[in-house]
């Protein structure tokens, strides 16, 4: 007995806290996983990297912009763009460490851009309709949401879509990114009487762009050659390099104080110097600052009913896309091929839309960025941890993200998307009536920029094509609920601006 004792010790002792089978390894099943503790935090860094453009962005969405009543963000009549930024980190950290703890899913957790958007151009332009009473009714969109999650609903609607639906999901949100990666390091671009176009007037020049494709080019070398933290090596290599080239040659901006394009040959969002105040207090003025019932007063109950059902269908299955591009970029499924812990994680992002609205941050949900960190090796919590310490670093540090020009992180964004795009030869593209609504899914999220829409479309498709060849009984009866929701939801634009007028 003795003996055994004296080996349970030793097992114990070597476990401790960070070792194998130690209480970390335990805690988020990292060894179960595959995965080691190096790897969780090399994928946090990397994912943080990766959609730290987030501190600088979502400022320029919600906080630039007025309201119905002529106010910005948090009731003034100028812009507070650090008070924006700070907000963003402090919840960002949050919820992504709350995802990390909770749901034990490597996916972080920032405001939807998508959805921050669709705040300031669709919700509080509405007459009457202030920014406080927007962010009321993300916080009402959010417990919807958590009350669909604990009731099972939102979980049946994820395993009623079919499989190969889910891998088309996947593949959509591979291209998807993919474009948003090309588009943000200016290597295509919205050009004059086209759609896009590649560079600026359908050439490449600048050193931004010359920087894209260098870090692009050496970072399919080293994934090619198999480089541990190729990723991560990419992105910090890229960083320096821009830092170098600023230094020397100061190209500046992109766009001017106006906001108009200044120099089509700047840098995107962020100029990458160091000549910045690394530590500052920071203005969290705008916590709280929502009216819950601001909306129904002041627009209606019809429209301000329709705004919740747009948030919610769109939060409900961006998540979707996410966890399932997530979970099969890094192979994280339990014996039945199921998310482990997946009611846990929609909790978790439940929380995300409600903290998102109470810190006036827009809705907040699972970041598709965060399969960058997955290439990395990240498979559980543990690189949440990470990534959301380092959003709340960025709290008195802000300018750690804005030093990473957009173009030293997107080459990281057009290798996941190479990565997600490989699961489209799990799609059987000799069965028609499964390949059309996957390829609807596919083309529809880069083509339209939307997940929600390429979700939507391969879900009405599938229905109608099963429907009029006779095979309804082949369809779960939730993705007809499902698809008729979608319907409603690509009308309600007209419908809530038809009500607005």
């Amino acid at each position: 007995m003795s003996t055994q004792h004296q080996d349970t010790t030793a097992s114990g002792a070597a476990g401790g806290f960070f070792g194998t089978g130690g209480t970390l390894d335990r805690f988020f099943h990292i060894t179960e996983r595959g995965s080691t503790i190096g790897r969780e935090i090399r994928g946090g860094f990397a994912t943080f990297f990766a959609m730290s453009y987030i501190v600088v962005l979502n400022p320029l969405i919600i906080g630039a912009s007025m309201d119905s009543t002529g106010h910005f963000l948090g009731g003034g009549t100028e812009p507070n763009l650090p008070a924006v930024a700070a907000a963003t980190s402090l919840v960002s950290g949050i919820l992504t460490i709350l995802m990390g703890v909770v749901g034990n899913f490597p996916m972080a957790v920032s405001s939807s851009l998508g959805l921050s958007a669709f705040l300031t151009y669709g919700i509080v332009v509405l007459p009457g309709m202030t920014w406080a009473d927007a962010m009321g009714l993300v916080v009402i969109e959010g417990v919807i949401l958590l009350i669909l999650v604990l009731t099972g609903f939102r979980a049946a609607i994820f395993n009623a879509v079919p499989g190969q639906l889910k891998t088309a999901i996947s593949v959509g949100i591979g291209l998807f990114i993919a474009l948003i990666g090309m588009m943000n390091a200016g290597f295509l671009s919205k050009g004059e009487g086209a759609a896009l176009e590649l560079g600026t007037g359908g050439f490449l020049f600048g050193w931004p762009v010359l920087i894209f494709l260098i870090a692009l080019l050496g970072l399919f070398v080293m994934w090619s050659a198999r480089v541990r933290g190729a990723i991560l090596y990419s992105i910090l290599g890229a960083t320096a390099l821009a830092l170098i080239v600023e230094a020397i040659v100061g190209i500046g901006p992109k766009t001017g104080a106006d906001g108009e394009i200044a120099n089509p040959y700047g840098w995107g969002l962020t100029v990458p110097t160091l000549n910045q105040e690394w530590l500052s207090l920071p203005d969290l003025s705008l916590l709280g600052s929502f009216n819950l019932l601001g909306s129904w007063q002041h627009i209606g109950i019809v429209a301000a009913s329709l705004a919740v059902f747009t948030l919610l269908l769109a939060n409900f299955f961006d998540l979707l896309g996410t966890m399932v591009a997530i979970s099969k970029e890094g192979d994280i499924v339990d014996a039945d091929g199921e998310i482990p812990n997946s009611k846990r994680v929609m909790v978790a992002d439940a929380f995300g839309a409600i903290g998102g609205g109470l810190g006036s941050m827009s809705s907040n949900s699972g970041f598709i960025e965060s399969t960058v960190g997955v290439g990395e090796g990240a498979r559980t919590g543990l690189a949440n941890v990470m990534a959301g310490l380092m959003f709340l670093l960025t709290i008195v540090a802000a300018p750690l993200a804005a030093v990473i020009p957009t173009e030293a992180a997107a080459p990281t964004l057009v290798l996941v998307g190479f990565l997600m795009m490989q699961q489209v030869l799990r799609i059987d593209w000799a069965d028609v009536e499964i390949a059309i609504p996957a390829f609807m899914t596919v083309v529809l999220m880069p083509f339209s920029y939307s997940i929600t829409n390429g979700i939507g479309a391969g879900f009405i498709s599938y229905v109608v094509i099963k429907v009029l060849r006779g095979k309804a009984p082949e369809v779960h009866p939730l993705m007809f609920v499902t698809a008729a929701l979608f319907v409603v939801y690509f009308v309600s634009g007209p419908i809530q601006n038809a009500l607005g007028s």
